[in-house]
């Protein structure tokens, strides 16, 4: 009984550990899958274009476990840099490599279907990708492990910033 007192925690934390990678890694991999398929829907030449809220229901879709949620609406920029709500994730469509400030006059950073003006406020204005542009799709994650040593270490959060960058097709 003394040798399974002092083994026990290390086995307990051990096998909590692995509990919280293998989670970590399926949240990574389903921030990846919602990027990807966010950015399918964002650059793909429908009739009618897509829309960033076609683009935020996508990631949503594609990332259970996961509310996916825009801040302040602003869904072309800036992107923040705080962190979501522990288990939540930001979607954002861009230009490639977004400034973190508002511009009043970005390059293309928005789905084809958006209104070519500017959102104001605390936003980003809003240019239409048309003609090939790039755009960027950035999930934004909060990770937060359930063994609390672990949760301890990590400062009570892992942030996943998953991007994916494509041509439109229209």
């Amino acid at each position: 009984m003394t040798e399974f007192a002092l083994v026990a925690p290390v086995l307990l934390l051990l096998t909590f550990g692995i509990i919280d990678f293998g989670r970590a890694l399926y949240f990574y991999s389903a921030g990846a899958a919602a990027a990807r398929e966010a950015a399918r829907v964002a650059i793909h030449a429908s009739n009618p274009l897509p829309t960033n809220s076609d683009v935020r229901n996508a990631a949503a879709v594609h990332f259970p476990g996961a509310s996916v949620t825009v801040p302040g609406g602003c869904y072309n920029g800036p992107v923040p840099s705080g962190r979501p709500a522990a288990g939540a994730a930001w979607v954002f469509i861009s230009e490639p490599n977004p400034p973190t400030t508002v511009e009043n006059n970005p390059p293309p950073n928005a789905p084809g279907g958006e209104n070519t003006v500017g959102s104001g406020g605390p936003c980003s204005a809003i240019n239409p990708a048309v003609g090939n542009q790039q755009l960027q799709v950035t999930v934004v994650y909060n990770f937060v492990p359930a063994t609390p040593l672990i949760n301890n270490l990590v400062a009570d959060h892992i942030l996943f910033v998953l991007q994916v960058v494509a041509r439109t097709a229209y």
